[in-house]
């Protein structure tokens, strides 16, 4: 009988090394995701949606975070990702204030996280007008956000904000006020509690808008003690990234582990960009 037992506590143990299976919910850490999932533009050749969405499922299934920050998501890429995986509920409307165009779309783990409250604002000189352009811009650009609290013992809340900043050469300027304006509403909307921001900044780790965030914020991949995969992010389905675009940025976090994901089947990778992961946990500096 002894024998027995231990077996079936090596079986448990296997099962919960596997990537994507549950397990125990540890109110010290959090296992965040930031992705930007390409839209599904329909002249992506052998890149379309259809021909990459399940590397795109086994790249969330193999990295098991607890929430995601994704970017560039469209509806039926959301539906497709809460069908193939059902842990998973999500959140935001689009860019123009419905459901028709581009997502900063935040999914949890239901198991994981009670999502205590949301909301979202749009990166112009009038932030609470849907849809509205400032400094030049030719695309809405917006933040989605959400009050998260953990499961399990020892329950802990925190914000997650979610955003994609121009995209133009050009348009330096209108990152440079987005990350301004982001700083200053982060600090109304999340006040005290430990702050998470996922996103694609559009901006290398030189630029302007990228040193307004982390100097209020801690990039979690510079200060992760373990990284893995490449420094940069966006790779344009070569495989090959050529900037480092895509960022987790906390407030009230230490970072633990930050890997970039480079999953792919042959060819097919499940986005232009690779995903950023980081495991946090609750307790750092809350402001530099």
């Amino acid at each position: 009988m002894p024998m027995m037992i231990l077996r079936l506590f090596a079986v448990f143990a296997v099962l919960l090394a596997e990537p994507g299976t549950a397990r125990t919910p540890i109110a010290t850490d959090l296992r965040v995701m930031t992705f930007n999932v390409r839209y599904p533009n329909p002249d992506d050749g052998p890149n379309v949606w259809p021909r990459r969405r399940a590397v795109f499922m086994q790249t969330i299934t193999a990295a098991d975070p607890d929430v995601i920050g994704t970017q560039e998501l469209f509806a039926s890429q959301g539906a497709d990702i809460a069908h193939a995986l059902p842990g998973y509920t999500w959140f935001g409307r689009d860019r123009r204030g419905g459901h028709a165009d581009e997502h900063m779309g935040i999914f949890y783990r239901r198991d994981r996280l009670t999502l205590i409250h949301h909301g979202d604002f749009w990166l112009s000189e009038t932030p609470s007008v849907v849809g509205s352009m400032s400094w030049g811009t030719t695309l809405p650009r917006m933040v989605n956000w959400g009050v998260f609290e953990t499961r399990g013992k020892g329950k802990r809340r925190f914000v997650l904000f979610d955003t994609h900043f121009a995209h133009r050469d050009e348009d330096d300027g209108a990152r440079e006020r987005s990350a301004t304006l982001l700083i200053e509403k982060l600090r109304s909307i999340a006040g005290d509690l430990p702050v998470v921001l996922t996103g694609d900044m559009n901006a290398t780790p030189d630029s302007k808008a990228y040193h307004i965030l982390a100097g209020q914020l801690t990039d979690a991949w510079a200060t992760a003690p373990t990284r893995r995969g490449p420094e940069r992010t966006f790779h344009d389905f070569t495989g090959i990234a050529d900037r480092r675009i895509d960022y987790i940025f906390t407030r009230g976090f230490t970072s633990l582990q930050s890997e970039v994901r480079t999953d792919h089947v042959g060819a097919t990778f499940g986005s232009d960009h690779f995903p950023v992961v980081a495991v946090l946990r609750f307790g750092g500096a809350n402001v530099h």
